[in-house]
């Protein structure tokens, strides 16, 4: 909404207790959005005291997308603290952050938002952002967890949730895994995504508006 070197198995193995270890990696990725190809890179790096940086750019020509999330992992619950998006869309930019305030229990942004979404939301326990989401999903799909989210971004709140719809096979660096597709539908969106065993973040990503494909990363490597 990550290449050859299947390396990924012993990067990130998710296990199903409560307080599940956290490691950095960088996944690359063959991008395509709205039918321009480019390329898409996430990363995960230690921030220090339990706190990680987690980042997804994209690029292709004139567009450029850069996500950040940092995250605190706090006794095995992975909740965001604050958070940068910016684009490029031609001539066109934008610039937003997101603060989590827990020890107020609220959520903020700023930048380029519309007064109606600058918040504050109120947090609940267990919140992500849209980023953080798809590590939430990935480590939840390995261990059998309910795939069930509140999220708190751009801000809103939305409930997700996140449905199997069966076994896919997926080529990584020449190599065919078995992936877990789950999709969720909001209104006219869908999203899209395909989990494969051992790899912290989906292999794959589908974004469609209105039936059509407007973001699409495919994992080509991760180390």
């Amino acid at each position: 909404m990550n290449k050859p070197l299947l390396s990924a198995a012993a990067l990130l193995l998710f296990a199903s207790t409560p307080a599940l270890a956290v490691e950095p990696f960088t996944a690359n990725y063959q991008a395509s959005y709205m039918g321009l190809n480019g390329t898409g890179k996430m990363t995960l790096e230690s921030q220090g005291n339990d706190r990680w940086k987690y980042t997804l750019s994209i690029g292709s020509g004139a567009i450029k997308l850069d996500q950040s999330t940092v995250f605190e992992d706090h006794d095995g619950e992975w909740r965001p603290l604050s958070g940068t998006d910016s684009s490029l869309l031609l001539i066109k930019k934008t610039d937003k952050k997101a603060t989590y305030d827990w020890d107020k229990g609220v959520a903020t942004w700023s930048g380029d938002v519309k007064p109606e979404r600058a918040g504050p939301v109120k947090l609940q326990a267990g919140d992500v952002d849209a980023l953080l989401l798809n590590l939430e999903l990935a480590r939840d799909v390995q261990a059998g967890e309910p795939l069930d989210y509140r999220m708190v971004d751009d801000g809103r709140v939305k409930s997700m949730t996140y449905k199997v719809a069966g076994k896919d096979e997926i080529t990584i660096g020449g190599k065919t895994h078995t992936a877990t597709k789950v999709s969720n539908r909001d209104g006219n969106k869908e999203t899209i995504a395909w989990v494969v065993d051992g790899i912290p973040v989906p292999a794959r990503i589908l974004q469609r508006k209105d039936g059509k494909d407007e973001i699409d990363l495919r994992i080509q490597s991760v180390q």
